[in-house]
């Protein structure tokens, strides 16, 4: 049996290049991080409301003229338009009076008549001199009688026109029926509801706004509104008013809010909620979300570098810190953290105090 002897040199040199570099075990030892900074920025808040949609236009609409409901048109539920049938009277004596005055409205264009021949015979007559001046102008002040008596008759005669037509309750604008306050065969007096009526177009929605923060909401000002009834989609709106009176109870002020897309299918008494984003004059400081570990002890930290060597790496400890409002993916923090102070972005979750991590760059601090 023969056995191959090598030399120790080839020995020693095959097991160096079988195994990694003592560098390379360090470098695999070293996390690498992702590095971001704290800055100096205005401070935004998001601001998130609840508000109902309505309708600019809710009538109740009622008869101008008494009497017996002869027929309702719609129920609820009915779109109408402007001008649509929603209930008639009855209009039997209506129509009776409307006949009497057109009766007397011809007998007064009769009697005008007649008195107009009379005093075109008297004129006639005057020219030679066979009427007396008396006769003449008593002749003329019975034409001018007759026409004041035509034009009062016929004044009347469109009264009661006019007085049938009210029988007939139409619908102001469009809309739907969202109440039915009479059936047919009911005695209404005038001014009595016959229906509620809600227009469905132009519709707003509007929300109720703690009152500290009316000083920064604006007409104008962009809100992210979503609908209760399809919550993830979010709908851009302006605000298009502010009502400066704060109610008494609720310590709240009325923001009203207008869709910018107008197809959107909602009706009114719907729930909804908006963000505001609300700025000021005030500066903090800031840093990403992704800096921030929260345990389950309540206490928020980040991760910051005490300095970096030449060669990319640094060491790292911890910091506990207050945290504010949240904007943009960037988070306040109110205590515990300076502006310009290096912060761990990625990487951070298993990292020890003291611990030495190779330093990457993020693309953007915030």
């Amino acid at each position: 049996m023969h056995r191959l002897f090598l030399p120790t040199g080839l020995l020693w040199l095959g097991a160096q290049l079988l195994l990694p570099t003592s560098g390379a075990l360090a470098q695999e030892r070293i996390p690498l991080v992702t590095v971001g900074r704290a800055e100096l920025a205005p401070l935004l808040q998001d601001v998130t409301v609840t508000g109902t949609v309505t309708s600019p236009r809710v009538s109740r609409i009622s008869g101008e003229v008494g009497g017996r409901v002869a027929a309702m048109a719609v129920e609820v539920g009915d779109r109408v338009e402007a001008g649509a049938r929603l209930a008639t009277l009855d209009d039997e004596l209506a129509r009776i009076e409307l006949r009497r005055a057109r009766a007397a409205t011809r007998e007064a264009k009769a009697a005008l008549a007649d008195a107009r021949r009379r005093l075109g015979d008297a004129e006639r007559l005057a020219d030679e001199n066979a009427i007396a001046a008396t006769a003449l102008r008593t002749l003329q002040t019975e034409v001018a009688m007759a026409e004041a008596a035509l034009a009062r008759v016929r004044a009347e005669e469109a009264r009661q026109a006019a007085l049938l037509e009210r029988h007939h309750v139409d619908a102001p604008f469009a809309g739907a029926v969202s109440r039915k306050l009479a059936n047919a065969g009911e005695w209404i007096e005038p001014g009595t509801p016959l229906v509620e009526l809600v227009s469905t177009g132009d519709l707003r929605i509007d929300f109720q706004v703690p009152q500290e923060y009316f000083p920064h909401v604006s007409a104008g000002d962009a809100v992210e509104v979503a609908l209760d009834a399809a919550p993830e989609r979010a709908l851009a709106g302006k605000v298009d008013a502010t009502v400066p009176q704060s109610q008494p109870g609720a310590r709240t002020f009325l923001m009203l809010v207008r869709l910018s897309d107008t197809e959107v299918a909602m009706i009114p008494g719907m729930s909804a909620r908006a963000r505001l984003r609300l700025g000021g004059d005030r500066k903090g400081v800031v840093v990403p979300r992704d800096a921030l570990l929260r345990h389950p002890d309540g206490r928020v930290t980040v991760w910051v570098l005490d300095g970096e060597d030449g060669g990319g790496s640094a060491r790292v400890s911890e910091r506990r810190v207050v945290p504010g409002s949240a904007f943009d993916g960037r988070v306040e923090i109110v205590d515990g953290l300076e502006a310009g102070s290096p912060v761990v972005l990625l990487g951070n979750e298993g990292l020890a105090e003291g611990q030495r991590v190779r330093v990457q760059r993020a693309p953007a601090t915030l």
